[in-house]
Formats: structure tokens, sequence, C-alpha cells
């Protein structure tokens, strides 16, 4: 997944207070580690991103779901001055600034950001003096840096979302290809390519593995048309590197096999958004279901969940818990 991935949008008519909580975001997640600050900086982005109208004060947002008090002032701060006092803090730390620009290079998380900046290492330039610290991850976020910092348009990854389908339906017509995250959301940019791949033979059984492996390899070793580099790739994972031509940027590229079964509950996963996931997994339990990546499965009365459910559609995920189907563009909190 993209290491910068903002809520916004050319129609967002909050655009600039998604700007400030976003990075504010990173801060508690690179520099801070406060998972739970994250968490909270990127919902109050993702609602503001998606309300209607514009937000002329503090109080108003506070009638937001996810905006509290402590953000709604920084809202009425930033109204009032145009800047933020925190975020002046944050911008004139020069270590604060080289953990968060190194842990941009896929690959470097907050924790390694960190020790390359206490070792002395504050730019990219630099990093690139010291590859003997880095990871086979990390020397390729490193060499593709400034093309992975660039947004991927719509069009391009619909060019590579029918190269894959097309080369993956020529090994077997029993595949499906879904290209899920931003892009599947409706959005005109994404950060990176996420696709999913499953077989109607694919179960989730005890010798699934090794078969899921044989038919891997074949997806893998066809798509080198479009793949370039390989970071690491297990029985049923690939992350890597794909390029459309010599005149195009390279860009990252998730793959995971899926069992067949497991297919639509890991297509609504990966769709996202993560504020969404959460909501809607909130909701499964209030409705006495368990829900992730892999299952729908329904709470029995001692609390252990029962068997999973046997879904033919997304929408199958949404009639169980009895939640209103949204479609993929309409998941953007």
């Amino acid at each position: 997944m993209s290491k910068r991935k903002h809520p916004s949008n050319s129609n967002n008519l909050n655009a600039d207070f998604c700007e400030f909580l976003s990075e504010l975001a990173e801060y508690e997640k690179n520099v801070s580690r406060n998972i739970h600050k994250y968490n909270a900086y990127r919902k109050a982005a993702s609602v503001l991103a998606s309300h209607s109208k514009r937000i002329k004060s503090g109080e108003e947002a506070k009638k937001l779901n996810g905006i509290g008090d402590k953000i709604s002032k920084k809202i009425d701060e930033f109204l009032q001055t145009g800047k933020l006092s925190k975020l002046e803090n944050i911008h004139n730390d020069n270590q604060t600034q080289a953990i968060t620009l190194l842990a941009r290079v896929s690959g470097i998380g907050p924790v390694k950001a960190a020790e390359l900046v206490n070792s002395g290492i504050m730019t990219i330039e630099e990093l690139k003096q010291h590859k003997n610290k880095l990871t086979h991850h990390q020397l390729i976020g490193l060499k593709y840096f400034e093309d992975f910092e660039k947004k991927i348009p719509r069009s391009e990854i619909k060019e590579v979302e029918n190269i894959m389908k097309k080369v993956i339906s020529d090994l077997d017509t029993e595949f499906t290809v879904t290209i899920c995250g931003s892009y599947r959301r409706g959005k005109s940019e994404s950060g990176d390519i996420d696709a999913l791949v499953t077989h109607t033979s694919l179960r989730a059984s005890k010798d699934h593995k090794k078969q899921g492996e044989l038919l891997f390899n074949k997806i893998i070793n066809a798509l080198q048309v479009l793949i370039t580099e390989t970071i690491s790739k297990g029985n049923t994972k690939f992350m890597g590197v794909c390029r459309l031509s010599p005149e195009h940027s390279s860009r990252r590229l998730d793959i995971r096999l899926i069992a067949h079964e497991q297919y639509y509950c890991a297509v609504l996963y990966f769709t996202g958004s993560d504020v969404f996931n959460k909501e809607m997994r909130a909701h499964a339990l209030e409705k006495g279901f368990t829900l992730n990546e892999y299952s729908l499965r329904p709470i029995g009365v001692t609390g252990v969940p029962g068997e999973p459910i046997d879904l033919t559609s997304e929408e199958d995920i949404f009639d169980y818990i009895d939640y209103p189907y949204k479609k993929p563009e309409e998941r953007n909190l």
C-alpha cells in the first residue's frame, strides 16, 4: 500500500483542513508513533473530505461524526490565523522533518527512519550514501523514490488492469482479477496498485497452499510483461514494481491470490477506505457477526464465531449484517 494517501480531491471543499490533518496524522504515525491520534486525524480528514459543505467554524465541524473538541479547536485556529502553531513547531524541527521524509521511502517504517536520523542521515541524498544500512525492500524504495512519490493517474491503472486481466485470463478463464484500493473507489489518482486474484477451484482447505503456489507462480511468470522488480514473493502474495513502458514511471504493485470463498470479504477489505472498514466491522459486531478480510461469521451465544458464511457477492455481506449497500465510490469516508 502507498505510504502517502490523502483523502482530499479536487471536489473537496475542505481540502485545506484535510491537508493539515493528514500532515498531523503522518507526524503522529512516524514521529510520535501514536496510532490512536493517527487514526483520529485520518478519520477527521476523511469525514471533512466527504462533507458536501465548506466548514466555517470548529463548532460546525464538531457536529460531524469523528471530530471532537481538540480537532475543532485546531480548525478554529486555522480559520483565524491561516496556520497551526503545532505544525509550525513541527516544520521548524529538523529531526522531525527528516524522520517524516525518510519514512516516505517504501519499506522504511517509523522505527527505521528514527534509527537512520539518529545515525546522522537526514536527507534522501545522504541515504543514498549509506545503502549498506538498507534491506532489499528499502533499497528498491530508495531506487524508485521519485517515481513512487508521483500519483498514478486512473487512466494508467486502467491500462495495467486491462493487461493483467488479459494475461491472466489467457492462462485460465476461471480466474477473476479485481484492482482494489482508491482506484475501485473511483478516485482520479492512486498511490499504488493493489490487485486481488482468485480462481474458482482455489479453496481454503488443507491442500490449498500447494495449489495456490502453483497457480500464483503461473500468474507472476505471465505478468513479467509488466513487472520490473520483485520486492518479495510468497506462495500467494507478491510485492514489487511494474511499468507500462520506458516512457512511464515505475509503480508499486501488490498482487494477492485469494481462496474463492474468501474473495468477496477480501475485495471489500482491500477496497477500503480504512474508516469505512472500521465502521462496517463495528456494525457487524452489533448485528452478531465478525467481519474481516477472510470471512463473515455469526457469533454464537458463547461469543465464539461460527462457520464462515458462503457468499456469492460483495452485496451479500451488506445484506447479512443489515447494512445499506454502498457502491465503492461511496466508501471514501
